[in-house]
């Protein structure tokens, strides 16, 4: 199949010159492999390695040279997040604005999968969709359950099993032998399927779908069920889109992988995905043999270059590379891997002597504009008596919900436009600022607020009040908690008008819009024991694609409550042991923290039990690593 794009697309003065606009360098054979390649591959990238600047490159080339109003570009992604990091970088130019409308598509694996497939699928049974979410959905199920006494043996059941409510809340859709059958959370059900309470199950689920109201996973499943019954909608699609982008290609689970191949796995469809293997926590990589289009192929090409960070962080993260060996060049940032030790009794002094540590290397600037990240496999601890269990034995104030934040607090985002305003570009500033506004209102209250342009100028209006609150940010004191703490009374107020809402008082958007003291001077910190803590605290799971200046890792209990990932991991390390020959449970634990550490550009600590690691200690500072107490006095 000749693909619908000028000859000279990504002829190489063409990419220079955008890659120079970009401030992107083109250095490496293994960029321009993938930059100019038409054809089908995989590519397995390593983190640092500027792998999303070079996804929206190629497609910008791509725009540009794009030349068939019908047939268009299709881009994937497996987050939201992913999916805005790549439009927003795609559209600082015309061209790459085009990608945003017919005939191309940027989007979800789900949203792909609801709009081509399965949406059209329900509406052909006349169902007009409601929602499709697993928490809208459990709600809804259990309420039926417990209100409509169609439902009582089932209910009845749930009530005998200390699972049963879960069944009813997590059913699902499957298609199994070309027919939508329903399944339970496992993949299984307790009681065969003609059984009285099967019957129910089925009948409850059935009403909610006739409702409206939908699980995620359903929707591939509905999907499937319509491509078997109608295989052109496959072929159409495919012709639609003869050119495929699939980005984070690692969390694509076995389910989306099976529907993209039954809609882009004919021959003729360029499939080009990138990701990195190593950096896949959400999906299962654990089976003996796996499936022939599993990421990466055998032959992927490889981006190992980093330039987030040094050799020193490179040569670690090398060593935890669990799914496939690959060998990560730092280029960035020399870097510094410290070790922080504790004491049962001390534990709570572990976050503030990292503050302490990353000061004394972290440039200010840095960390006035990104401050510094603990992160934990676990939030919260189990019912094991082993201590520190979690995030929260280290810092107690930390509550569950302060995970769930993708971006940073807004005061973050706002000292750093302050920077541009000092150098005379307001604007810019203004629009970063509010950006950040949009993204913070998104995630804490699920309302979107138009772009700034379209904020209204007239007196008294909410548009004029939030481009006054605005201007206050960017020309207030706001180091001054008091200040800050009425600029965002006023923000609240005016983000309700816009949105036509009561204001906001969740606490997802109380975390957003904390307050977060200024940096302490150098040698005023020395002087300051107890100075306050600047540390954004969050999951490692929840960190995955970001960059910090500076990261802390926790020492934290496995699920099972019986082994400390961080001590198991750096015990092999210290005795050049490999991660990748290690039992499943160790091998998780290190795909886990190889996320995190590979997350900061010039500090990298992790937090371990002096006792525990003491017979590594020497075998660690051998290898260039600080070690200090965070114990005073020791």
């Amino acid at each position: 199949m000749t693909l619908p794009f000028a000859p000279d697309t990504f002829a190489k003065d063409k990419a220079d010159a955008l890659a120079a606009h970009r401030g992107l360098e083109l250095t490496h054979p293994q960029q321009w492999q993938f930059l100019q390649s038409a054809e089908s591959l995989d590519l397995q990238a390593a983190p640092g390695s500027g792998k999303t600047s070079l996804i929206a490159l190629k497609l910008t080339l791509l725009a540009q040279g794009w030349c068939s109003a019908t047939r268009g570009v299709c881009v994937l992604s497996h987050t939201n997040t992913a999916k805005d990091e790549i439009t927003r970088r795609v559209c600082d130019s015309p061209a790459g604005r085009r990608l945003l409308g017919f005939p191309h598509f940027i989007g979800t694996i789900q949203s792909f999968t609801n709009t081509f497939l399965a949406l059209p699928a329900l509406r052909s049974r006349g169902i007009d969709v409601q929602t499709i979410d697993d928490a809208a959905y459990e709600q809804a199920a259990l309420r039926l359950l417990d209100n409509h006494r169609g439902f009582f043996q089932l209910k009845a059941f749930t009530e005998r099993r200390h699972d049963g409510r879960n069944l009813v809340a997590g059913a699902h859709y499957i298609c199994d032998a070309g027919e939508l059958t329903v399944t339970g959370p496992t993949g299984t059900l307790p009681f065969k399927s003609t059984s009285n309470s099967g019957q129910q199950l089925i009948r409850l689920k059935n009403t909610l779908a006739d409702r409206g109201l939908f699980r995620f996973s359903d929707m591939f499943a509905i999907a499937e069920h319509h491509l078997l019954h109608h295989p052109d909608i496959a072929r159409a699609t495919a012709h639609r889109f003869p050119f495929v982008l699939l980005d984070e290609m690692q969390d694509t689970n076995e389910l989306q992988q099976h529907l993209l191949d039954q809609v882009f796995g004919t021959i003729g469809t360029v499939v080009q995905r990138v990701g990195d293997v190593n950096q896949g926590i959400f999906t299962d990589h654990t089976q003996a043999l796996p499936a022939p289009s599993a990421f990466p192929h055998p032959s992927a090409a490889q981006l190992p270059v980093s330039r987030r960070f040094g050799t020193h962080i490179a040569d670690l993260a090398s060593l935890l590379t669990v799914q496939r060996r690959q060998t990560i060049d730092g280029a960035g940032p020399h870097g510094i891997i410290a070790l922080l030790l504790f004491d049962d009794d001390c534990v709570h002094g572990v976050i503030p002597a990292f503050e302490r540590l990353a000061r004394e290397t972290v440039p200010d600037h840095l960390l006035a504009t990104a401050p510094p990240r603990v992160l934990a496999s676990r939030l919260t601890p189990g019912t094991a008596k082993a201590f520190p269990q979690s995030l929260t034995c280290y810092l107690p104030t930390f509550t569950p919900h302060t995970a769930v934040q993708p971006a940073p607090e807004l005061i973050t985002t706002v000292r750093a436009a302050r920077t541009l305003v000092a150098a005379g570009d307001r604007r810019t500033a203004t629009v970063q600022t509010w950006d950040a506004v949009r993204r913070t209102f998104r995630q804490s209250s699920g309302n979107a607020l138009p772009a700034i342009q379209r904020l209204e100028r007239g007196a008294a209006s909410a548009g004029l009040q939030t481009r006054l609150v605005l201007h206050d940010l960017l020309s207030a004191d706001i180091d001054d908690p008091a200040q800050w703490s009425a600029l965002m009374a006023r923000l609240r107020d005016a983000l309700a008008q816009l949105a036509d809402i009561s204001p906001p008082t969740a606490s997802r958007i109380d975390d957003l819009l904390r307050h977060i003291p200024p940096l302490v001077p150098r040698a005023e910190a020395v002087a300051q024991e107890a100075a306050p803590i600047m540390s954004v605290a969050t999951s490692i799971q929840r960190a995955k694609g970001e960059t910090h200046a500076a990261t802390l890792i926790l020492e934290c209990l496995d699920s099972r409550g019986r082994k400390y990932d961080v001590h198991e991991t750096l015990a092999l390390m210290a005795q050049s042991k490999d991660v990748a020959e290690a039992p499943i449970t160790l091998r998780k634990a290190a795909q886990l923290l190889f996320v995190g550490a590979t997350r900061p550009t010039h500090l990298l600590a992790f937090a371990a039990h002096r006792t525990r690691i003491a017979p590594h200690l020497e075998a660690l500072q051998a290898r260039g690593w600080l070690v200090r107490s965070s114990s005073p006095g020791r």
